[in-house]
């Protein structure tokens, strides 16, 4: 009887035994997203630094043309201005003034001179060589008067225009200052004329020449690229920063998006190739010890790579890689050969 007591009481609690049980632990997995391998055409890129500025051949320098004093200012460092602009006001230099009142009297009595000197030889009183003298000290009063004439001498003051449309790029002048003849006031830069002045080590001279491709780039405005070409290599170590200038200029129909006196980065692209390239986060590792996630079977598969050129926002990769193979771009870092994963939709 007791037996058969112990025989239900062991019936009775085996299903809550299995109930107790844990559940088999599912082998673990992980979600990531994958991107496929791209085959594409690679170039190995030169990275330079530099400088947005006007092209040299664009830039046109005013001088004041005689001394005086400036009167007013009309524009600052970096304003666009329209040709025609009013720019400076100069007031004409008393001595400078009277330089013109002279001339013009010089010329006055010179022609008087001439009246004379054409009367006394019709009263046969002076020779043809006397009116030919004073016809020379004439021409040469009007010539001198002229020439103070085209400098502004013949008014008390005078304005300063633009010849351009353009951006002040130099100032050199201001309100109140007594400046010479012949002072540089200020430069005017045609706006819509730039060019990329860049620094190259000069170890890499030899792979830079005019004609290469180079994309260009403000550095606090990466979504801007701008093609362009390498247009003048330079000869000479920049003794400020020690690296061989390149310029390379801007496309008119891509200045709106650039401004003078930016920061700029270019990529210089040397050769081409064909080649695979995978997304940079993609890539784990530095150089040698580079390598990637596959995706196959629901499986990740560590692949080591070699790393090459820059393609933006891909990467050149050689190793055990087809096109079309599916890599981890992101969750791999949580990854190891072998784990079981999930591709996100």
């Amino acid at each position: 009887m007791k037996t058969k007591l112990q025989l239900q009481v062991i019936l009775i609690l085996i299903p809550c035994l299995v109930l107790a049980l844990p559940a088999r632990a599912e082998s673990p997995s992980v979600l990531v997203e994958t991107a496929p391998v791209q085959e594409r055409t690679l170039s190995d890129t030169l990275t330079a630094f530099g400088v947005l500025d006007p092209d040299p051949d664009q830039v046109l320098s005013l001088s004041l043309p005689h001394a005086g004093l400036i009167n007013r200012v009309w524009v600052r460092l970096g304003q666009r201005v329209k040709s025609g602009d009013g720019l400076l006001e100069v007031i004409t230099a008393p001595d400078a003034r009277m330089q013109y009142l002279q001339a013009q009297s010089a010329v006055d009595y010179a022609r008087r001179e001439l009246d004379r000197q054409q009367r006394l030889l019709a009263e046969q009183l002076a020779t043809k060589a006397n009116v030919a003298a004073a016809k020379k000290d004439l021409q040469d009063a009007a010539a001198r008067l002229d020439a103070l004439r085209q400098q502004g001498m013949d008014v008390a003051q005078v304005t300063l225009r633009a010849p351009m449309d353009g951006i002040v790029t130099r100032l050199d002048v201001s309100q109140g200052q007594r400046v010479q003849a012949d002072t540089t006031a200020m430069l005017i830069a045609a706006e819509k004329r730039l060019i990329a002045r860049l620094g190259v080590e000069p170890e890499d001279l030899d792979a830079v020449q005019p004609g290469v491709p180079v994309t260009i780039t403000p550095v606090f405005v990466p979504d801007v690229q701008v093609e362009s070409s390498v247009r003048e290599v330079h000869a000479m170590i920049d003794p400020d920063t020690h690296l061989v200038e390149i310029l390379a200029p801007v496309p008119e129909q891509a200045t709106n998006r650039l401004i003078l006196g930016s920061r700029i980065l270019g990529r210089i692209r040397l050769t081409s190739r064909q080649g695979l390239a995978v997304p940079r986060s993609a890539v784990l590792g530095d150089a040698p010890d580079a390598y990637v996630y596959t995706v196959a079977d629901s499986k990740a598969r560590r692949v080591p790579v070699r790393t090459g050129a820059d393609a933006g926002d891909l990467i050149e990769v050689s190793g055990a890689l087809h096109a079309g193979d599916r890599v981890v771009v992101s969750g791999n870092y949580e990854l190891s050969d072998g784990m079981a994963v999930r591709e996100s939709p």
